[in-house]
């Protein structure tokens, strides 16, 4: 064995987050490593492709403050890497605690505080949008009447676009608040116009590398959810330029330095605007994406090279390109699948995956979690990396029968 790996956080209960962990294990495996696995007894139970490639199991919560840094307090390991959003405070405490490469516990909690981040970001001199703190509809009330609009009302520190609405007047907050996934603070921001990106990214040596760029294409609101990812963008030299320098800058000026980096981004007429900032890789098979744009990385593998002082390869510029397109379907019991195995068979396909079946009841897609399937392509170039993810997505019919509201409940 050449180094002991703990994973903390495992894998979520989803295909997409099983996938990630899984890639992290092999990667692991295949340098030499001792893998260690940890996660909460629950999630456990569901997660069995991730549980069994580890070396060790074991049940800890580690999403309760401290927990998994007082597990691993007195035991040996090497790197300590996390592939879930929720686990990456724990990531950062328990490489603290057992004096290995890491982020401070301090920065990985500011940015998964999307207005502690915007603060911060803020006080370094990055354009950041106009964001409130909100306790009720009255002080969100407040800041709509002080504020130029339209605004977005979102969850203080969720993902998957879970409770995020666009309001373009104060009539519309009650319903944007009622639509939160729960009582808790939350935000009311400044809507950024303007075409959206993501950086994905690894740190080395301590420093932020930019592997790629990703062009992103969502619903029309009041919704946000993701339904198109390009990787890489298509963009001039100069302005990918400017988002790599603008990100790294950033990174820094956030005391991150350790593991994968996703931050979210908007250009409002060519000027760069800072969204969300995460130390895991980003969702939606960005992971799947990344590793056929830039042949041979292996992204986790990087890191785990690179916390052990391994040589890692100098170039890691894409040059090929890869889609995920996802599946949209109107509200109703889902009857049928046509054109599926199509997709299945086509050479290009890199994953597709369908998180329903007949009978199926399909929501209103306001979230991540609601869109019913993704299918993912690699290609020589973005443009036709898009067009056949567009192609391949527009032949798949979902066949829909409404449903009753008493049914539907």
């Amino acid at each position: 064995m050449t180094g002991r790996l703990l994973l903390v956080g495992g894998a979520g209960g989803v295909a997409l987050s099983v996938d990630a962990a899984v890639t992290a294990l092999v990667q692991a495996r295949d340098r030499g490593f001792h893998t260690h696995l940890v996660n909460t007894a629950e999630t456990l139970a569901v997660t069995a492709a991730a549980n069994d490639l580890a070396d060790e199991v074991n049940a800890v919560d580690f999403e309760q403050p401290g927990e998994c840094a007082r597990w691993a307090h007195d035991r040996d390991f090497d790197v300590v890497l996390g592939v879930r959003e929720m686990a990456q405070v724990a990531v950062a405490e328990s490489a603290e605690v057992l004096g290995v490469a890491g982020n401070p516990p301090d920065a990985v909690r500011r940015v998964r505080t999307k207005d502690a981040c915007r603060e911060a970001l803020r006080a370094a001199g990055f354009r950041q949008p106009s964001v409130r703190l909100c306790e009720n509809v009255a002080d969100a009330a407040a800041f709509v009447a002080a504020t130029p609009g339209p605004w977005v009302v979102k969850p203080r520190d969720a993902m998957g676009s879970v409770g995020v609405r666009l309001v373009t007047g104060p009539e519309d907050l009650p319903a944007a608040v009622d639509a939160l996934p729960d009582r808790r603070p939350f935000l009311v921001e400044e809507f950024v116009d303007g075409p959206e990106f993501s950086v994905e990214g690894v740190f080395l040596g301590g420093s932020p590398k930019v592997l790629a760029v990703t062009a992103k294409e969502k619903l029309p609101p009041p919704q946000f959810v993701e339904v198109g990812h390009v990787l890489p963008a298509e963009l001039s030299a100069e302005t990918h330029a400017d988002i790599e320098e603008t990100v790294c800058a950033a990174l820094a000026a956030l005391e991150l330095r350790f593991g994968v980096f996703h931050v979210e981004l908007w250009l409002d007429r060519g000027e760069v605007v800072l969204g969300e900032v995460h130390v895991r890789v980003g969702g939606d098979w960005l992971h799947r994406l990344l590793a056929h744009a830039v042949p041979g990385l292996e992204l986790f593998g990087l890191v785990l090279d690179d916390a052990l002082g391994r040589p890692v390869p100098q170039d890691l510029t894409p040059t090929r390109a890869a889609a995920a397109r996802f599946l949209t379907a109107s509200p109703g019991r889902l009857v049928a699948v046509r054109g599926w195995d199509e997709v299945l068979s086509h050479p290009a396909v890199l994953h597709a995956e369908l998180s329903v079946a007949p009978g199926s009841l399909l929501n209103e897609v306001r979230e991540s979690t609601d869109r019913p399937g993704v299918v993912i392509v690699g290609a020589d170039t973005p443009a036709e990396a898009r067009r056949l993810a567009e192609k391949l997505v527009g032949e798949v019919e979902l066949v829909v029968e409404p449903v009753r509201e008493a049914d539907h409940g």
